[in-house]
């Protein structure tokens, strides 16, 4: 008759815990959304009792907020390191087109939208949707800017207009998420938008675009 092997329980550190509760926490809400954060969820994906989030969270809306934080700020530093690949102001503004709008982004879209809802009854969300579409604004205006110093395009109002843009993507990959159509249809129509917004030539970044197939 064989001897049953004991087995070692591996206590895990505050550290450890905190990390898988929050690393549970952003795989529930790219699959589902901010919405879809309950106690019960985090816990049934990290493999942990409710009791056990309880402990390492404060309270549920911190859990939104940070988890709200981390996913956008996290899309925003992808977009800078993949428009920064491209070698001209309107190339760089047709390669944020066409990554934002991509379906890969989705999840992020459904973050987003779930946070305007959310954050009408949350003023610690409210703050941190602020924070980041400012940080949006601010990268967008940045492209512009650039294209003004390099003379390709003319606005004077580089917030203005990088708000009027991120204003249209957002209303653009929203609207393709609900009616689950392809928001990258709608990349040229945008980037057309763009050149009369920033004072570009026509076409320059339209042409800056990938072709469809």
């Amino acid at each position: 008759m064989s001897t049953p092997v004991a087995r070692t329980r591996t206590r895990k550190s505050p550290q450890q815990r905190s990390a898988e509760i929050g690393d549970a926490a952003l795989a529930v809400a790219r699959e589902q959304g901010l919405s879809a954060l309950t106690l019960r969820a985090v816990a049934a994906r990290a493999g942990v009792a409710p009791g056990l989030v309880a402990h390492y969270v404060e309270n549920m809306d911190e859990l939104v907020v940070r988890t709200f934080r981390e996913l956008v700020a996290g899309e925003l530093d992808e977009i800078r390191a993949e428009v920064a690949r491209a070698s001209s102001p309107p190339a760089r503004v047709a390669r944020m087109i066409e990554t934002v709008l991509d379906s890969g982004h989705n999840d992020i879209t459904l973050i987003w939208v779930d946070a305007w809802s959310l954050g009408r009854g949350s003023a610690a969300l409210a703050e941190a949707i602020e924070e980041q579409m400012a940080a949006w604004q601010s990268f967008i205006a940045g492209l512009i800017e650039a294209g003004r110093e390099a003379g390709l395009f003319t606005t004077v109002d580089a917030l203005a207009v990088g708000w009027q843009i991120l204003a249209m993507i957002d209303g653009i990959a929203a609207h393709a998420l609900t009616r689950r159509t392809d928001a990258t249809a709608f990349a040229e129509r945008l980037a057309q938008a763009c050149e009369t917004l920033v004072g570009a030539a026509p076409g320059t970044i339209v042409a800056a675009l990938t072709p469809r197939t």
